[in-house]
């Protein structure tokens, strides 16, 4: 009966014999092609390099250092909200209750802001890249 071949008489000259422990070993198992190296070498990909790009909207809820969250956030986070807050998901979900729906759309929750009386009358101060703004209401 033939032996098995010997890892070591194998093609690869980091490989262990089977009768040697894997943990005692000096060569690493997982060397290979490293994926994030790979990633630099070019694959194709002619659009613009977003990795390294500063790319902070405005609307990121990690805040990083020396940044605080506002006074309205920081109240409803623990519990306590303004009346406008209050306003909102009280209408919201007097929304859901009357149309039968667990999770509005986005659609909806704009036209629910909307019926509350809510306008775009200032341009945003968030940068949405490639969004175009609607139009501003005029405020009488």
């Amino acid at each position: 009966m033939p032996k098995p071949p010997d890892a070591a008489a194998s093609s690869d000259p980091q490989a262990v014999p089977r009768s040697q422990d894997r943990r005692k070993s000096l060569a690493d198992r997982r060397s290979g092609l490293d994926q994030r190296r790979l990633a630099t070498q070019p694959a194709g990909y002619t659009g613009p390099e977003r990795r390294a790009a500063d790319r902070r909207t405005g609307l990121e809820r990690r805040r990083g250092p020396g940044r605080r969250r506002s006074d309205d956030r920081r109240c409803a986070e623990e519990g306590e909200m303004t009346a406008e807050q209050f306003e909102f998901v009280m209408a919201i979900e007097t929304y859901k209750k009357v149309n039968k729906r667990l999770y509005p759309t986005w659609t909806e929750v704009l036209e629910v802001v909307k019926q509350l009386g809510y306008r775009k009358v200032l341009a945003r101060n968030i940068d949405l890249a490639s969004v175009p703004e609607p139009e501003l209401t005029k405020v009488a």
